[in-house]
């Protein structure tokens, strides 16, 4: 039998602490030997069909293949699932909605860098595009530090006044929106952006010392969100080298792999320094991994079996 997941069950079952936890865990294990591979197809029309295969976790006794559409435009912009499989067998364990699955595990994953980067004691935060994605990285900052102010901007500005007020008043703090990019990041300690850009909306110029930014836009080939001098000044740290190179920030920007410090897993390890002075700028620009989406899953399958949660479906009846 196959357990069928949707957003509502997914949501009931966990809390960002737990899938934080099941992150860090990911982050922290010895590399695989199995190369994660992401897939992205152009479509003929305004979609990308993506796959992310295998999701895999040391210790974990299963696996998972992600098939998602991505289109910018569509509300959700994600759509699929994720396939979760005994790792001896096969068997197909779950089938789970992937719009919940990738903003749960990006979103955590990217508060845990940002958490590991910024500034001990900074706490305002610019978010850049009020989507699911940075919903998600502030709920799970907010589990890991203190957050003191919030500035949103958003392309649609009534959206980014719906998550200025809905998160300030969570957060107990001061909120509000700003016209743009480069005016929403004035004061802001951490910068969280999370867009469909082509072009790059943050210069050096734009940037404070000591600022922390976390960029999950630029996943795929021709998304870019932060210009190259901003990017050759910053202390960056990636999740994975080899995606950065190909399709991440630092293909966008057209730099060398000698502009990234090191991945998060090294850092978590303690393998490779994170901020090392308060004023450097610091960059967490993440693509995304196949083994996050198994952390998520594997903790969701097993709460859902504990609780008796989700839907039961024979495919082989």
């Amino acid at each position: 039998m196959t357990l069928l997941l949707n957003r509502s069950d997914l949501e009931r079952l966990l809390d960002p602490p737990a899938i934080i936890a099941a992150l860090r865990a990911g982050f922290t294990a010895e590399p695989g030997e199995t190369a994660a591979r992401r897939v992205v197809t152009a479509l003929p029309g305004p979609g990308t069909a993506t796959a992310l295969i295998p999701g895999l976790v040391a210790g974990v006794p299963a696996y998972t293949v992600k098939v998602n559409a991505k289109f910018p435009d569509s509300r959700p912009a994600l759509r699929g699932v994720v396939c979760l499989h005994d790792l001896e067998s096969g068997e197909l364990l779950a089938l789970l909605d992937s719009a919940t699955v990738t903003a749960w595990r990006t979103g955590l994953a990217a508060a845990l860098g940002t958490d590991a980067l910024a500034r001990r004691g900074g706490g305002h935060v610019a978010v850049i595009g009020a989507g699911a994605q940075s919903d998600l990285v502030l709920r799970g900052l907010g589990a890991l530090r203190d957050i003191t102010g919030l500035t949103v901007t958003d392309l649609d500005a009534d959206r980014a006044a719906a998550f200025a007020e809905r998160h300030g008043e969570r957060l107990g703090v001061p909120h509000g929106t700003a016209a743009g990019a480069p005016a929403a990041v004035r004061g802001a300690d951490i910068v969280i952006a999370a867009t469909w850009a082509r072009h790059p909306l943050l210069h050096a110029a734009d940037i404070a010392p000591g600022t922390h930014l976390t960029s999950l836009g630029a996943d795929e080939r021709g998304k870019t969100e932060l210009a190259p001098d901003l990017l050759e000044r910053a202390r960056v740290v990636v999740d994975d080298m080899p995606l950065a190179m190909e399709m991440g920030v630092l293909a966008a920007a057209g730099l060398s792999v000698r502009h990234a410090a090191g991945t998060l897993g090294d850092l978590l390890r303690g393998e490779v320094p994170g901020r090392v002075r308060d004023e450097e700028v610091t960059v967490y620009a993440p693509v995304g991994l196949p083994w996050q989406d198994l952390a998520f899953s594997w903790a969701a399958y097993r709460a859902a079996r504990e609780a008796g949660a989700g839907t039961s479906f024979d495919f082989l009846d």
